[in-house]
């Protein structure tokens, strides 16, 4: 069974990261989460409240579920993947300073596999330099991370550039997703 790289740390985004967690299985993905260490991980729910009785500006983060990584980011071998998806939340605001991630994500861009990212994903894309000179879509306040990298930010729920799918956050997960399995099955896995 093929393999699909998913990197997550704690706050991770919750619907960002399980919807693709089970869903690539069943069209016979296997994925790996990999984390900066092989532990338990904390997902959030992570968004803009929609109670307009009480504004609130930035987002909020909700304990979520949790997840277990099988594997550290040291351990990783671009060769052993398919693909990555990359999920949102806060998470890639850290993990992304990664060296062992960067290397493996940036192995895998290089390698011309499928990538799919969700949200502030992106923000780990930028740091691996595999955005420069394609066009992507983010969460809008991410729209500068996506900039710093090189990409050409556009606001659209989605975006394809080569085998790259980016999506705004998790309501664009059905369409990132059936992209990202048609971009695999094209390549062959």
């Amino acid at each position: 069974m093929p393999k699909i790289l998913m990197p997550i740390g704690d706050a991770t985004e919750a619907l960002d990261t399980f919807y693709a967690y089970y869903r690539l299985p069943e069209d016979d993905y296997e994925v790996v989460v990999a984390g900066p260490e092989a532990r338990l991980y904390h997902t959030v729910l992570h968004e803009i409240p929609p109670n307009a009785d009480v504004p609130w500006d930035i987002t909020q983060e909700r304990p979520g579920y949790h997840l277990q990584a099988k594997i550290a980011f040291r351990d990783l071998r671009a060769d052993d993947y398919a693909g990555a998806f990359i999920s949102g939340g806060r998470a890639p605001e850290y993990i992304r300073y990664d060296k062992n991630l960067q290397r493996c994500i940036r192995e895998i861009a290089e390698a011309g596999k499928p990538i799919a990212c969700i949200c502030h994903g992106i923000e780990i894309l930028t740091a691996a330099n595999c955005i420069r000179g394609k066009r992507v879509t983010t969460v809008p306040k991410c729209a500068m991370d996506a900039e710093q990298g090189g990409a050409t930010y556009v606001d659209e729920a989605m975006v394809i550039d080569g085998q790259l799918v980016t999506g705004r956050g998790y309501n664009e997960n059905t369409i990132v997703l059936r992209q990202f399995i048609r971009m695999l099955k094209t390549a062959g896995v």
